[in-house]
């Protein structure tokens, strides 16, 4: 699998000629669509989903979402090509392998109501947690994206998720808040405390899993 990291929480997977892009949101670049055959959405957030961008693509070329029931409620014209998943669920989208896991975003607030979340492992590979923190206890993951700021965590919630799935190579994910000050910091206390191979990819970087 051919992987491009773009903004926020964005991932396009390029495999045996199909493209599967992972929570294209409103921070992200709505290129990374182009030629879906497939999408997977963790939560019906908008810096997660990004309604509109996604309706444009489906005018285009029709394509089969995945994820959580709920997010019918969010779509719009677009729930018609919503394929609801389930936790512990597997599937195949755009030819590739998903398992879901977790079910729910982590608490932001006692006060904000607490929706749905599924994390994604792709290809048996590659782990993309959405918006939790949920240690996948049935696999050993090669490849982790690591969200590392969210109104929902902090810092060391998130070292300890890295530690607990212990990954080889782990990438960031979820900065989109973040200016080049906040990724200095954070980048560099994940680089010294981890004892796996973390970076951060700049929007559009291209690597294979």
């Amino acid at each position: 699998m051919h992987i491009t990291k773009y903004a926020h929480s964005c991932l396009r997977v390029e495999h045996d000629g199909a493209v599967l892009v992972v929570d294209p949101g409103v921070f992200s670049e709505p290129a990374a669509l182009d030629g879906a055959d497939a999408v997977l959405i963790t939560h019906e957030h908008p810096d997660h989903v990004h309604v509109e961008a996604v309706t444009r693509q489906l005018d285009r070329r029709p394509f089969r979402i995945h994820g959580p029931a709920a997010l019918a409620g969010t779509l719009g014209d677009a729930a018609e090509a919503l394929d609801p998943v389930q936790p512990g669920q597997s599937f195949t989208a755009a030819g590739v392998p998903v398992r879901a896991y977790g079910g729910r975003h982590a608490v932001i607030h006692p006060d904000i109501p607490v929706v749905d979340n599924l994390a994604y492992l792709i290809g048996d590979v590659v782990y993309h947690p959405g918006d939790s923190l949920v240690v996948p206890e049935d696999v050993q993951v090669d490849t982790l994206f690591l969200p590392i700021h969210a109104p929902w965590t902090k810092f060391s919630e998130s070292l300890d998720f890295l530690r607990a799935v212990a990954p080889r190579r782990a990438y960031a994910l979820h900065d989109g808040l973040l200016n080049d000050h906040g990724l200095g910091v954070l980048n560099s206390n994940f680089t010294r405390l981890s004892e796996v191979d973390y970076r951060r990819l700049e929007p559009g970087t291209r690597i294979d899993a």
